[in-house]
């Protein structure tokens, strides 16, 4: 696919030619084998057109060349016949009256076949352009290295291609290969800058072409073939080859929802999705499943996430990652979304299509750790560039990947440009970082001896923790109305505190703490949770210190832990019925919400990224049933603000009773920031109906019930909660008044005031 380039240089012709004898010098053999063997690093001081004792001389590397003919590139005027100099491939043409340098194209002859190409080594500025700049923003990154595809302009001709640009200052050599150039790196030879990067301008090279670098290392042993590391279009297995890719080819049509993000995410709504894409759904075709596109996703899932009430997607890692089994999580492109489901634009697609049907959309990013395959970043030049040299810090023990040197600065740059490359490139409203924990400790998962200090003699990565502060200020500053989530699992404080607060900056939170907990007492039967009530309520104690997400996340239903609704306790109805309680327990539970698909179809078995979720399991009734319940819970949170707008404000919430442990009841209240709306909620986590339950409630007159996860819509028991709740001035719970009422076996209860 030829695409136009998305941007014009203007080049001037070379100044005038001063007396240079380094190429006349230079022997020819010697130059032949410095070619042969791809260990070339300074191309412009050997090929192309170069200033010498007698005007210029231009010499040209083109192995399997017969004849070559030299034209100028302003009006196609033939200049020289070549002399080939070497059976190689090396041609030359003196140019003794020539006191300028000039541009010109070649008219290249083959055995079988002719070439008509404009000459890469005469483009030296273009070839640099944008790398003076690069490190003054971390954005500059992604705007000058990889494939950009550029037009620049000599002799009033437009000469359009691509720029390529690549960090690996102890390579010995750098070769850019590709279809173009039969994957042989013997012909295009990079040009090493001062400061560590390779570069070369090549015309004619557009959207869509497939190539890698290879490098060889300080030894000038050859490397296996790197994809670009800031490669915009990757190619699946087995070549991994990068693609050029046009980022401006893409028409938006988000606009109004950018407009409608503009305020404090704090007290929205934010009940999200998290989806694996290549598992949510398949197709079949020809006996075989395969991933839906990007497309189909923007067709399925969109209408799915609006009918169930859900704000936002969440969706594991879309960087390009090598194995499926990672689920992402290992992934070595961290500015291309996985070509599985499609290119590029197909993912825009999908977050224009989220964001027209009014859904946010928040990716994985991974800035934790990355894989060993050959062709990604370890060792990229030879040298440890993007990984810790020490593998007591540089290697991750539990996942058997690389840790990145968070303390250098062209790995920190790399890191806060892709963030930023999401929010900028494909509109993300969000990035939820993964495995946060693991940067900031030293020790983590590791035994005493397997780590390093820090220089205080601690535990702490002051290198990362660093680096997430300065992520969180670029992605704030650069994009106001993004968020960015951390997981994080331990009490490190001030995870979701500004930097200036001396916080790392994060919007939000998980609170991992209510995820174990929460599950812990409801894997408890019923008969002993008694003595386990305080593993609800300890998650009050410690809310107002974070911006806290409740996550039910793929991580609890993979690997032996069961889905949800099997660590429901009971025989089949009463799992359930626990499975219903503990969710609508979630949603009246302040602090945003987050749930794995299939939480919401109570998912039997653990999730397998190799297949689609069991959907057949909705022809029942019991999973339609806690469908329903959480297309209802979804719909009411989303609409009534006493359950979102005070998520972190003391006012929003309001115990009634935290200590009915021998009942397993809780009750409280849920407002909005000005009190003007309540939600009035009650739990009963044992299978024995509370009758005549005596509840407070914030006012006078009549209440009632929103949800009642104990329905027969629910594939509830449907017991008798009671229909006409008017209060009565009888103060019970803190409350001035009070109604009766009876609560349902294993139910959560909603109630609010009418009118």
């Amino acid at each position: 696919m030829n695409k136009k380039p998305t941007s014009t240089k203007s080049v001037k012709p070379r100044a005038k030619a001063t007396k240079n004898t380094v190429a006349d010098s230079f022997q020819d053999h010697e130059l032949v084998e410095v070619l042969q063997g791809a260990r070339l690093n300074q191309p412009f001081e050997k090929l192309g057109l170069q200033p010498c004792t007698k005007g210029h001389k231009l010499t040209a590397w083109l192995p399997d060349a017969v004849t070559v003919t030299v034209v100028s590139l302003a009006d196609g005027k033939e200049l020289a016949s070549m002399k080939k100099v070497s059976e190689a491939g090396l041609f030359e043409a003196s140019f003794p009256q020539a006191k300028e340098s000039f541009n010109y194209r070649l008219l290249v002859q083959y055995q079988v076949g002719a070439d008509n190409l404009t000459d890469p080594y005469q483009f030296r500025e273009p070839a640099f352009d944008g790398l003076a700049e690069m490190t003054h923003q971390p954005e500059n990154l992604y705007q000058v290295l990889g494939a950009q595809l550029t037009t620049v302009e000599v002799d009033g001709v437009k000469v359009s291609g691509t720029r390529f640009a690549v960090f690996a200052p102890s390579a010995s050599s750098v070769s850019l290969i590709g279809d173009f150039n039969h994957w042989d790196g013997r012909r295009h030879p990079m040009q090493r800058s001062l400061c560590g990067h390779w570069v070369l301008f090549v015309p004619e090279l557009m959207a869509g072409t497939k190539y890698k670098f290879e490098l060889k290392d300080p030894m000038g042993n050859r490397l296996p073939h790197k994809a670009d590391p800031v490669g915009f279009y990757a190619d699946q297995y087995p070549s991994h080859a990068s693609i050029v890719f046009d980022h401006d080819d893409y028409q938006w049509n988000d606009k109004q929802w950018q407009l409608s993000q503009q305020g404090d995410k704090r007290f929205a709504a934010m009940n999200i999705y998290e989806v694996h894409l290549g598992s949510w759904r398949r197709k079949k075709e020809a006996g075989k499943e395969r991933f839906l596109s990007y497309e189909e996703l923007a067709v399925e899932l969109i209408a799915y996430v609006q009918e169930m009430g859900y704000t936002h997607i969440e969706v594991m890692p879309v960087s390009e990652f090598p194995f499926d089994g990672s689920w992402g999580y290992q992934p070595v492109g961290l500015y291309a979304p996985t070509s599985r489901f499609g290119d590029p634009n197909g993912f825009k697609h999908l977050v224009d299509q989220c964001h027209q049907h009014g859904i946010g959309v928040i990716v994985d990013w991974v800035p934790a750790h990355f894989p060993s395959d050959p062709h990604g970043l370890a060792r990229f030049d030879g040298t440890p560039l993007y990984e810790y040299e020490d593998p007591r810090r540089g290697w991750h023990p539990d996942w058997n990947s690389y840790i990145y040197d968070f303390g250098n600065d062209s790995v920190r740059q790399f890191l806060v440009a892709s963030a930023l490359f999401w929010l900028d490139k494909f509109h993300v409203d969000g990035l939820r970082v993964d495995a946060v924990a693991s940067m900031l400790y030293w020790d983590y998962s590791r035994e005493e001896g397997e780590w390093v200090p820090n220089v205080d003699g601690g535990n702490h990565n002051y290198e990362a923790i660093s680096l997430l502060r300065w992520f969180n200020e670029e992605v704030y500053q650069k994009h106001p109305h993004a968020m960015t989530i951390a997981e994080e699992s331990t009490a490190f404080a001030g995870v979701s505190k500004p930097t200036f607060e001396g916080g790392l900056g994060f919007g939000f939170k998980w609170n991992m703490g209510w995820m174990h907990d929460s599950l812990e007492y409801m894997s408890t039967d019923p008969m002993y949770r008694k003595y386990h009530h305080n593993e609800l309520t300890f998650s009050m104690v410690y809310h107002y210190n974070e911006h806290f997400i409740l996550p039910l996340s793929h991580d609890e239903v993979v690997h032996g832990k069961n889905s949800i609704l099997g660590k429901m306790p009971g025989d089949e109805w009463q799992a359930a019925a626990n499975l219903r309680a503990y969710m609508g327990f979630m949603f009246a539970h302040p602090g945003k919400k987050l749930n794995f698909m299939g939480n919401e179809i109570a998912q039997a078995g653990e999730w397998n990224h190799n297949s689609q979720l069991d959907w057949w399991l909705l022809e029942y009734d019991k999973h339609k049933g806690h469908q329903l319940l959480f297309k209802d819970l979804g719909h009411l949170y989303k609409s009534e603000p006493a359950l979102f707008e005070a998520d972190y404000l003391p006012q929003g919430f309001v115990w009634l009773d935290h200590e009915d442990g021998e009942n397993s009841v809780y009750a409280f209240i849920r407002q909005n920031v000005d009190k003007t709306r309540q939600v009035v909620v009650a739990a009963n986590f044992t299978p024995i109906p509370r009758q005549e339950y005596r509840l407070g409630v914030p006012e006078a007159g009549e209440y009632e019930i929103l949800i009642n996860s104990d329905s027969e819509f629910y594939w509830g028991s449907n017991f008798e909660a009671g229909s006409h709740f008017v209060s009565e001035k009888i103060a019970h719970q803190g409350q001035s008044h009070s109604i009766r009422l009876n609560l349902p076996p294993l139910s959560t209860l909603y109630l609010r005031k009418k009118g």
